[in-house]
C-alpha cells in the first residue's frame, strides 16, 4: 500500500511518471501508453514525412531536393558542381549531406533509375543496373534539372500549391509540385514505413497522359487499353496477363516477372544479354550464373563475363557447340534473377492518410487535385488582373480631368497630402491615388489616356473570361488535357520494356536435357494414371493393372518424344511429353496426371489426342449437339507450355473429342440413344479455339454422350443413320447396332 501511495503522489501533483523514473524510482506504465507517447509519433512522422510519396508522386527528400535546385536558377542556368546543390538543400533537408547527395543520384539520368530523370547530369552517377558501379563523391559531378522540371514548377508562384516554413523556419517550401502530368505513375518509388511500405512501378509518360486525358473524357474509360503495362528505364520484357494486370490496376497490389531481353550471334556462338529486369544488378546475375556452373546444374556455359560499356549494357555467354540457345535461356530465366517478379504496392498519402490505390483510382485523385491546383491559379490571375483593372479605373478617372490632378498636386504644401487630397478630389482609394502618384510627367499625354482606357476595357474582358472558367469545370478539366498534350508532345517517351503474353511463354520446369526417340505404347486410365511401356517390356508383361474402379480410357503407339493433349472439364487444356516420364511396366498404376500436372482439385480428364506434328485436325463434339472442327495447330506453342486456357469453348460441356487424320465417318450418340452418322468433310473448319462450332445433332433435352469413328463402333446398319444435311436428329440406335463394347474416343 505504501508503494502503491507513493507511485500515485506524482499523479496527483501533475509530474510525469517517467520523470520520475529517471530519478531512480520504479515507474509502473502500460505498454499502450508507451506506444502511444514513444512509438506512434515516430511511426506517424516516418509513414507522412519520409517514406511514402505523395500524389505528385514524390518524397518529401525528393522534393525538397529539387524546389532547392530550382531556388538556385539551375532549370535555365547552366550546371553547379552537385556538392553545391547537396550544401544548400540542408537548408530545407536536415538529414546528412550522404543521404541528399545518394537521393539525387536515384533522379539523374546516368544513373537510369528513372522513365524521365529530372536531373541533367554530368559524370559518375553509377547504373541502377549495377551493384559495384559506384557513383563518383559530389566534388566531381555536376548537375542541374532537366527541362521536364519546368512542367514540375508550372505556376508555382501563382499559389497553386500551399507552402509552409522549413524545420528552423529561416526559409519556406512546397507541400507539394503543382506536376502537369501524373508523376505519381510515371516515376517509380519504393519506399519503406513503420508497419508499412510502398513499392509503385513507373509507366510510360505518353500513355500516362493519355490515360489521363481518356480517363477525363470517360470516367468509365478501360485503362488497360491505353496504358497496358508498367514501363521500365532497364527495359526488359513483361510476361504479360492481361488478367493479372488487371487485378493489379483495380487492387494496387501483386505482381507480374519480368525478364530479360537477348540475341544468339550464331557465328561467334555467343548469347549477348542487353537489357535485364529492373529488379536486379548484372553482378547477381554473373555470381548465380557462377554457381549453377560449379555445381553441374547448367553444363552449356563455357564463359560468360560482363562488357557493359559507353554503349549500354551487355552481358556475353560463350555456349558450347550443338548447345540449345533458347533452351538454355528457358534454364537460366528459371534458374536466375534473368527473370524476376516485380511486386506492387500502391501505397499513396491522399491528404496525409495512406491509402493502397488502384491506377484509375490514382489518377482519378490525381485529376481531382491538378483540377484544384488549375483553379488556385486562375484565381490568382483574375486577383491580379481585378487589382490592375482597380489601378487603371482609379487612373481612368483622373486623366479625364488631368488638369485638375495637376492643380491639386501643385496646391498642395506637404508631399505627405498629395495621396490624400487626391483620394479626396477625385473619390478614390489609396492604392489608385498612389498608382497615379507614381506617374512621370512625360505619360499625362493623349496616346496614353487612348491607350489605358483600351487596357481598362480588355482587362475587364479577360476577368469576365477567368470568371466563367472558375465557374466551369469542364473547362478547367479542358486546360489539364491540354498541358497533358503538351507533356506528349514536348517530351517524347518511347516504351523501353517489351510484352510478351503469357500464353507464350514456356512455364520452366526441372532443367531439360535431350530426350532419347524409341518406341513406346502409351496408356491413360479414366481416373488419370499414366503409363509409359517399352514394345519389350509390354511383350513381357502380363495384364495391366489397374484401380478396382478404374480402366482403359486412351492407349496410343508413339515415341518417347511424342506429346499429348489432355482435355479437361474447366476448358483447359495440358501438354504432357511423354520422355517427361520414366518407362514403367503393366503391373504398375502409373503417374497420376491430376497431381503430376497441378490439376485443380475435382477436375476431369475428359480426353486426349496424340499430337504429332500437329497436322491432324481435332473435332470437339458438345453436349449441345454442336461440333468444332479446328486445325491441331491452334494448340501448338513456340515454348513448351505445360498448360493452355481456353482450350475451347465454355458455353457447353464437351462429350467428346477426335483427332482426324483424314475425311472419315463420324458416328455421334444422344442420351436418348439417337445416333447420326455423317463425313467430317461436312463440318467447316474454324480457327479460334474458342469457337462454338456448328450445329450437327438436333438436341433437346437428351445431350450427346459419344462420339467415335463409324469403323471403331459395333454399328452394323450405317445406312440408317447416315444424313446428309446437318443438323439432324437422327435415328434410334438397334439392339444390333448397340454393341456390347464400350465406344472409345481414341
Amino acid at each position: 500500500m505504501a508503494r502503491k501511495a507513493k507511485e500515485e503522489q506524482p499523479r496527483k501533483q501533475g509530474v510525469d511518471p517517467n520523470v520520475m523514473g529517471l530519478r531512480g524510482e520504479t515507474i509502473d506504465q502500460p505498454i499502450t501508453d508507451t506506444l502511444e507517447r514513444n512509438f506512434m509519433p515516430y511511426a506517424m512522422s516516418v509513414i507522412v514525412s519520409r517514406a511514402i510519396p505523395e500524389i505528385d508522386g514524390f518524397k518529401p527528400s525528393h522534393r525538397k531536393l529539387l524546389y532547392c535546385m530550382y531556388k538556385m536558377g539551375l532549370l535555365n542556368g547552366a550546371r553547379t558542381k552537385s556538392a553545391n546543390i547537396v550544401g544548400q538543400t540542408m537548408h530545407y533537408n536536415p538529414h546528412g549531406d550522404a543521404a541528399i547527395y545518394e537521393t539525387m543520384v536515384r533522379l539523374t539520368a546516368d544513373n537510369q533509375a528513372l522513365n524521365t530523370p529530372f536531373v541533367d547530369s554530368k559524370g559518375n552517377f553509377g547504373k541502377v543496373y549495377s551493384r559495384d558501379m559506384a557513383y563518383a563523391a559530389s566534388r566531381y559531378t555536376e548537375a542541374k534539372l532537366a527541362p521536364i522540371c519546368a512542367e514540375l514548377f508550372r505556376d508555382i508562384d501563382k499559389d497553386t500549391v500551399d507552402f509552409v516554413p522549413n524545420y528552423d523556419n529561416s526559409t519556406t517550401e512546397p507541400t507539394l509540385l503543382p506536376t502537369s502530368f501524373p508523376n505519381v505513375l510515371v516515376s517509380a518509388n519504393l519506399g519503406i514505413a513503420v508497419g508499412m511500405a510502398s513499392q509503385i512501378c513507373g509507366f510510360n509518360l505518353a500513355e500516362v497522359c493519355q490515360s489521363t486525358i481518356e480517363l477525363i473524357k470517360n470516367p468509365d474509360h478501360d485503362v488497360l487499353t491505353t496504358m497496358p503495362a508498367p514501363d521500365f528505364p532497364t527495359g526488359g520484357e513483361i510476361v504479360y496477363d492481361p488478367g493479372a494486370m488487371a487485378e493489379i490496376y483495380r487492387t494496387g497490389r501483386g505482381s507480374f516477372p519480368v525478364r530479360a531481353r537477348w540475341r544468339y550471334v550464331e557465328k561467334d556462338h555467343i548469347i549477348e544479354i542487353y537489357q535485364i529486369p529492373y529488379t536486379t544488378t548484372v553482378e547477381a546475375i554473373l555470381d548465380k550464373c557462377r554457381d549453377l556452373v560449379k555445381d553441374g546444374k547448367i553444363k552449356e556455359i563455357s564463359d560468360m563475363r560482363d562488357e557493359t560499356d559507353l554503349g549500354g549494357l551487355k552481358l556475353a555467354i560463350d555456349v558450347k557447340r550443338g548447345t540449345d540457345p533458347d533452351r538454355l535461356m528457358a534454364k537460366l530465366f528459371r534458374l536466375t534473377p534473368l527473370q524476376d517478379n516485380y511486386p506492387c504496392n500502391f501505397n499513396i498519402l491522399i491528404a496525409g492518410s495512406p491509402q493502397v490505390l488502384g491506377v484509375r483510382e490514382i489518377l482519378t485523385e490525381w485529376i481531382a487535385w491538378r483540377t484544384e491546383c488549375v483553379r488556385r491559379r486562375v484565381y490568382f490571375d483574375m486577383a491580379r488582373k481585378k487589382e490592375k483593372l482597380h489601378l487603371l479605373e482609379g487612373l481612368k478617372a483622373i486623366l479625364l480631368d488631368i488638369d485638375r490632378a495637376i492643380a491639386i498636386i501643385r496646391e498642395t504644401e506637404s508631399e505627405a497630402e498629395v495621396v490624400p487630397n487626391l483620394m479626396i478630389g477625385f473619390g478614390i482609394d489609396q492604392a489608385q491615388a498612389e498608382y497615379v502618384a507614381e506617374i512621370r510627367l512625360r505619360n499625362i499625354n493623349r496616346e496614353y489616356i487612348l491607350k489605358r482606357t483600351e487596357e481598362t476595357a480588355s482587362l475587364a474582358g479577360e476577368i469576365r473570361d477567368l470568371e466563367d472558367t472558375l465557374k466551369n469545370r469542364r473547362r478547367l478539366r479542358s486546360i489539364i488535357t491540354d498541358e497533358l498534350r503538351a507533356v506528349m508532345k514536348k517530351y517524347p517517351s518511347p516504351r523501353r520494356t517489351g510484352l510478351v503474353y503469357a500464353r507464350e511463354v514456356e512455364e520452366y520446369g526441372e532443367a531439360e536435357d535431350a530426350v532419347e526417340d524409341y518406341p513406346v505404347h502409351l496408356f491413360l486410365s479414366r481416373h488419370g494414371y499414366f503409363k509409359k511401356i517399352t514394345p519389350q517390356s509390354l511383350r513381357m508383361s502380363g495384364e495391366q493393372k489397374y484401380k478396382e474402379d478404374d480402366g482403359l480410357g486412351w492407349y496410343f503407339e508413339a515415341t518417347n518424344t511424342a506429346e499429348l493433349l489432355l482435355f479437361t472439364d474447366r476448358q483447359l487444356a495440358y501438354k504432357l511429353r511423354a520422355g517427361d516420364f520414366a518407362d514403367t511396366k503393366a503391373s504398375a498404376l502409373g503417374d497420376y496426371l491430376p497431381v503430376k500436372l497441378g490439376m485443380e482439385q475435382g477436375e476431369t480428364i475428359l480426353g486426349a489426342v496424340l499430337c504429332g506434328d500437329y497436322s491432324d485436325t481435332l473435332l470437339l463434339f458438345f453436349q449441345n449437339g454442336k461440333c468444332a472442327r479446328l486445325p491441331l495447330a491452334a494448340y501448338a506453342t513456340k515454348t513448351n507450355r505445360k498448360k493452355l486456357t481456353g482450350a475451347y469453348s465454355e458455353k457447353s460441356p464437351l462429350a467428346a473429342l477426335l483427332a482426324l487424320p483424314e475425311e472419315r465417318e463420324i458416328a455421334v450418340t444422344t442420351a436418348e440413344g439417337r445416333c447420326v452418322v455423317f463425313s467430317s468433310a461436312q463440318l467447316a473448319p474454324k480457327t479460334s479455339r474458342t469457337t462454338q462450332g456448328v450445329q450437327v445433332v438436333t438436341v433437346k433435352k437428351h445431350p450427346v454422350v459419344k462420339a467415335a469413328f463409324l469403323q471403331d463402333t459395333a454399328i452394323q446398319n450405317p445406312g440408317r443413320y447416315r444424313v446428309r444435311t446437318l443438323p439432324a436428329a437422327g435415328a434410334k440406335l438397334t439392339d444390333a447396332d448397340r454393341g456390347e463394347e464400350q465406344m472409345t474416343f481414341i
